[in-house]
């Protein structure tokens, strides 16, 4: 028998005022699109900005649906634009925040199973790792260097390519 661990150093910053300018500026993007998701249903508004390697940003929310299973989150809105705004650019960082109508926003949320799968693959795709900035409406920021870090044991394309 053999034990294998995972690890993985990310940054937590106290509070947004630590972070560098241009980090800062796409939380401060993050908190406000929130406002532009569609969520009635479970009253948890996402929002995600990418900067692409070609400078452009682009904004992404949570949508959902009355058949549950039919919505989207922010992350795979605004990396589905992306692969449609700027084919062939990479993703160089995402940042995420939320509102709530239930608890306060001043912690990080991370990206859901499905999410994280998706940013894999674009990491997988660009062959470049995504910076991926978490924060609330205020609080601690979390900053992780690769989005492949939220997804340690996973299920890739090589696995289908393999005889």
């Amino acid at each position: 028998m053999k034990t294998n661990s995972f690890e993985f150093t990310y940054t937590v910053y106290e509070s947004l005022e630590e972070l560098e300018e241009e980090d800062a500026a796409l939380l401060v993007a993050a908190r406000a699109v929130t406002s532009q998701a569609y969520a009635p249903y479970s009253n948890f508004f996402v929002g995600a900005i990418v900067k692409m390697d070609n400078g452009e940003l682009l904004s992404g929310t949570n949508q959902e649906n009355a058949s549950f299973p039919a919505g989207i989150c922010a992350e795979r809105t605004v990396l589905s634009a992306a692969s449609v705004v700027y084919p062939g650019a990479a993703i160089n960082s995402m940042s995420i925040s939320f509102r709530s109508a239930a608890s306060e926003s001043k912690h990080p949320i991370s990206p859901c199973g499905i999410c994280r799968q998706s940013l894999l693959e674009q990491e997988k795709r660009q062959q470049e790792p995504i910076r991926i900035i978490l924060g609330g409406q205020t609080g601690p920021v979390y900053l992780i260097h690769s989005a492949s870090h939220l997804l340690p044991i996973s299920f890739t394309g090589e696995e289908l390519r393999k005889s």
